[in-house]
């Protein structure tokens, strides 16, 4: 799993590149990126699947902000992304959420 993050000179965005490694849950047939940028909605930002099998999504996202978010495997299997910037407790049960800092 990764985050990469590319600013963007023009407008007070940063574009974020999230990648789920598919190789760490290789029966995956789907995965989504959901977070507070989109209301925790699991079907909101579905991945899309590359030809080594990662997943990707690309966002823009405010600078100057930080992001609570968790990648979801099948529908229901919420995961955090390793390589995030930090992790929080969440609001709704004992797990911590991925979170990424612009």
């Amino acid at each position: 799993m990764s985050i990469s993050k590319q600013y963007l000179k023009t407008k007070p965005v940063c574009k974020v590149t999230f990648t789920f490694a598919g190789h760490q849950y290789p029966q995956a047939q789907s995965v989504a990126l959901a977070g507070d940028f989109n209301n925790w909605d699991p079907q909101a930002v579905l991945m899309k699947k590359t030809k080594t099998g990662d997943f990707t999504a690309s966002l823009n996202l405010d600078k100057e902000k930080q992001y609570q978010f968790r990648y979801v495997v099948d529908g229901a299997t919420w995961l955090n992304d390793d390589e995030a910037d930090a992790y929080v407790p969440t609001q709704v049960s004992y797990d911590q959420n991925s979170v990424v800092q612009l």
